[in-house]
C-alpha cells in the first residue's frame, strides 16, 4: 500500500476498525444547483442513505414520500418505503446517453448518479485499499496556507464511480481536504469537491460537509454556483 494512503486510512480511523463496519446509515441532506438544472431542486433535500461497505450498493429513502431507490453498479430499482418494486432499470448509465446539461432528470438518473456518488464518498480513503485500484502520488500542491498531498488513483472497471482516474487531495492531519474529478455521465464536466466538518463516529472519522464546485484549467475553482452541497446530519455504523 502506498504510504500517503496507508496514512490517511490510519487518520481516517484504521482499516482495522473499518473491516469491521458492514454498512453505513447516514440521514443526509444533498442539494446544489445541479438538481435545480436537472428540475429535481427539492429530490433529496430530506433523505435516509445506506451504503455498504463490502459490495458496492447504497439504498437511499426518502422519509414522508413512500420512496426507496437501490443503486448497484448495472441497476436501478425503484421502490416504495417497504421494498415495493415499482420499476428497474438494467442499464442505468445508458439513460444519460445524448443528454446536455439541460436535459431533465427522471427518478432513475437522479438515483444512479447520487449513487455512485454518495458510494464512493461514504467509503473514501478506504475503498483505496480494496484490490485492483492503482494508487500513485503526485506532486504536491499549495491552493491555499496548507500544503496537500495528493493521490491519484485508478479505479478498476468493476467498481462504477465519477470517471476512471480522480485525485484525492490530504492536508497535513492526512485527512481528506478535495476530491478532484469529472463526471462522465455528465459530459466530462470537472469538480473539485471539498471535505470538511470532520467527525468521529464509532472511530471513524468523516467529513459531515461536502461542497462540489466546477474548475477550469489547472484547478482554478469557479466558486459560484456551488453545484452540490451534501451536509450529512447523523452517522451509523452497522
Amino acid at each position: 500500500m502506498a504510504e500517503l494512503l496507508k496514512m490517511a486510512i490510519e487518520a481516517h480511523g484504521g482499516l482495522d476498525r473499518w473491516n469491521k463496519v458492514n454498512a453505513l446509515r447516514v440521514a443526509a441532506s444533498i442539494t446544489g444547483a445541479i438538481w435545480s438544472i436537472k428540475g429535481q431542486a427539492d429530490a433529496l433535500t430530506d433523505v435516509v442513505i445506506t451504503a455498504e461497505t463490502k459490495q458496492e450498493r447504497l439504498t437511499m429513502d426518502r422519509p414522508g414520500h413512500d420512496k426507496r431507490t437501490v443503486f448497484e453498479p448495472g441497476q436501478v430499482l425503484m421502490q416504495s418505503a417497504n421494498g415495493r418494486q415499482l420499476d428497474a432499470n438494467d442499464n442505468p448509465r445508458k439513460a444519460f446517453e445524448g443528454q446536455t446539461l439541460q436535459t431533465p432528470w427522471e427518478d432513475v438518473h437522479v438515483a444512479y448518479f447520487s449513487g455512485e456518488a454518495m458510494w464512493t464518498y461514504l467509503n473514501l480513503p478506504f475503498l483505496l485499499a480494496q484490490p485492483g485500484f492503482e494508487i500513485e502520488e503526485l506532486s504536491s500542491i499549495q491552493p491555499e496556507v496548507e500544503i496537500w498531498r495528493r493521490l491519484k488513483i485508478t479505479f478498476p472497471d468493476n467498481v462504477s464511480s465519477h470517471t476512471r482516474t480522480q485525485i484525492c487531495c490530504f492536508g497535513p492531519d492526512r485527512l481528506l481536504r478535495r476530491h478532484d474529478y469529472t463526471v462522465d455521465i455528465l459530459g466530462g464536466s470537472q469538480a473539485l469537491n471539498y471535505a470538511s466538518d470532520y467527525r468521529t463516529v464509532g472511530g471513524i472519522v468523516f467529513p459531515m460537509t461536502r461542497r462540489v464546485i466546477a474548475y477550469e484549467g489547472d484547478y482554478q475553482p469557479v466558486k459560484d454556483p456551488v453545484l452540490v452541497a451534501i451536509d450529512l446530519k447523523e452517522i451509523t455504523l452497522l
